[in-house]
């Protein structure tokens, strides 16, 4: 594995360690999946992810140790009931195998949040204001672990303000993610609370990106529309429509600033979390992307997945998780499909989203020529390259141990 940044994994522990003695009411909460694995081939695992498509399906199929820690305190209370509070998380990244690079190695230590929060504001109809870094109204597809509507930034915002039956937020920021180059400023809008049906519920974003001053480029803008059905045979479904323009076409985080409006681009998503019974639950999920380049580079992506879990006991589980990414691209269809069979010890029971969760997977992907040739060219040494664990063979499989877990 690759060393992290020394001084900065220091200062994060430190602050995560030394935080909680000062705090009188600190609320800690965090996030742990970390293991190992080899594949079939010998050495490290190598994890499947086709090129152009912006998930992979992440059971058994993660090559990376990550942790996050967060405290979170409340330093004021106020006659009128609103909370003056702070917050902050320490990120450790830590990549193994065949994995894309970030930065000069393959890991980091940050804070990635640090904000501070007046919340419960009466002037707001009870919302909040914001300032600092923060992981904001972020929007994801479990298994795969795809961030498709993300407003997480740096930058300040009014969260969640009450008029009448509905709830209006807005964010001005700078940065939204750590590699983010240049800075942009994006001002991001949202209305929620509108009731389609019983219990049913729509959510509406605007999200508009200013031309960086001084450079050969481009305003943008994005929307998105999101349906979330409760009490859908026994879970929730999600349904969400995004078009964007620009720099927008990164639907929902910011995008390349030297795009112009001719570069479109629209997703459509559709997830259903299940837990039909006790010890039976999982999640499907479906996503379709079009981009449209007026150089005639242009690129469809289509995703579909299941992970079905069934509890044998109120510990014991058997997971199991098919994926099929296709990007149709210049050069031909790329095509990738992964399975992974995982027996689990979840000693907090059966539940599809109990944790912590240990355990033992075996993996198995294939793939086409042209998702190969695209893989040699744009991401060398990967899963799926002719230069990676199983050099010019269409197939691969891994296998390993994990442990998951998150707490509040």
């Amino acid at each position: 594995m690759t060393k992290i940044n020394n001084n900065k994994a220091l200062v994060a522990i430190y602050l995560a360690a030394a935080l909680p003695l000062s705090a009188q009411a600190a609320d800690f909460s965090g996030y742990l999946r970390s293991g190992g694995g080899g594949s079939s081939n010998g050495g490290t695992q190598s994890c499947f992810q086709l090129p152009g498509a912006q998930s992979k399906y992440r059971l058994g199929n993660e090559c990376e140790q990550y942790i996050e820690l967060e405290l979170r305190q409340d330093l004021l209370k106020l006659d009128d009931g609103s909370v003056v509070s702070v917050d902050g998380m320490a990120q450790l990244y830590n990549g193994y195998g065949h994995t894309p690079k970030f930065t000069g190695d393959y890991g980091f230590a940050r804070m990635n949040q640090m904000y501070a929060e007046w919340s419960k504001m009466p002037a707001l109809g009870g919302g909040s204001f914001w300032a600092g870094r923060r992981f904001y109204k972020r929007n994801d597809i479990y298994i795969s672990d795809f961030f498709y509507w993300n407003q997480s930034a740096t930058g300040f915002g009014f969260d969640d303000v009450a008029i009448g039956d509905l709830k209006y937020s807005y964010v001005f920021s700078r940065k939204d993610n750590l590699f983010q180059d240049p800075y942009i400023n994006r001002h991001d809008f949202n209305v929620d609370g509108f009731q389609t049906n019983p219990g049913g519920t729509l959510q509406l974003g605007v999200s508009y990106l200013e031309k960086p001053e001084g450079r050969d480029a481009h305003d943008g803008w994005s929307v998105t529309a999101q349906h979330k059905q409760k009490d859908f045979f026994g879970g929730v479904n999600t349904f969400a429509l995004q078009y964007g323009r620009g720099p927008g076409t990164a639907l929902g985080y910011t995008g390349d600033p030297t795009l112009d409006q001719s570069n479109e681009s629209w997703r459509a998503v559709e997830f259903y979390n299940w837990q039909m019974t006790p010890r039976f639950g999982g999640q499907v999920a479906l996503v379709y992307q079009k981009d449209i380049r007026p150089d005639g580079e242009n690129q469809n992506w289509l995703s579909v997945g299941v992970r079905p879990v069934y509890a044998f006991t109120d510990q014991f589980k058997l997971i199991t998780e098919v994926g099929r990414d296709q990007v149709e691209a210049p050069g031909g269809t790329r095509k990738l499909t992964k399975f992974t069979i995982a027996p689990t010890w979840s000693p907090a029971g059966p539940g599809f989203s109990q944790r912590p969760e240990l355990r033992l997977y075996y993996t198995y992907a294939e793939w086409n020529a042209a998702a190969q040739r695209a893989a040699s060219l744009l991401a060398a040494g990967t899963a799926l390259s002719d230069t990676g664990a199983f050099g010019s063979a269409l197939h691969g499989s891994n296998f390993g141990v994990q442990v998951e877990y998150w707490w509040k």
